[in-house]
């Protein structure tokens, strides 16, 4: 299986980026995790008539992936912008093609509350793009408690292992879907 990790931040040492590089480098036997790069994806605009080379790369990446990893970066509350870019960009496509009945599931680091606000805001998103959130578990980090090293990396071992879960969880999920 191949799972598409898509960060709603764009900071080299974001934690956000730091639990989608553990996933990556954790992923279950069987699964491939490929981290998507947004840094050069223009905010979507219907006058744009050619695609970018960094959105098409991004199109083929979506078209190839059996599920999706979203790391639900949170910006006043809500869903970051670079993220909801990438999916708006995505579901353009003929009948929402690279999005529609694709597995995912949400992760993300913050202050306070972890992101659990542009979490639950991503699946309002991925209701009307017909995608099929993991609802459990949930994974949710604190970015300010000791969880993550000075580059990002995610350090704690609770943390971990909910990803760890969650990932088994997904794999699962998305071979229930495929059926």
């Amino acid at each position: 299986m191949k799972f598409l990790a898509i960060c709603g931040s764009l900071r080299k040492n974001s934690t956000n980026l730091g639990m989608l590089r553990f996933a990556q480098a954790n992923a279950p036997e069987g699964v491939s995790i490929e981290i998507a790069d947004l840094t050069e994806i223009p905010f979507y605009n219907a006058d744009i008539t050619e695609k970018p080379a960094s959105v098409v790369k991004l199109l083929a990446q979506l078209s190839e992936a059996d599920a999706l990893i979203l790391g639900c970066t949170e910006y006043n509350y809500s869903i970051a912008p670079a993220l909801k870019n990438a999916l708006d960009w995505a579901s353009r496509e003929p009948e929402n093609n690279l999005l529609s009945g694709k597995p995912a599931a949400l992760m993300g680091s913050g202050g306070g509350m972890g992101t659990s606000r542009s979490q639950y805001h991503m699946r309002q998103v991925c209701v009307f793009l017909n995608m099929h959130p993991l609802n459990k578990p949930e994974v949710f980090a604190n970015a300010f408690a000791n969880t993550f090293d000075d580059q990002g990396g995610l350090i704690d071992s609770k943390i971990q292992a909910n990803i760890l879960s969650q990932l088994d969880a997904l794999q699962n999920w998305t071979a229930q879907l495929q059926k």
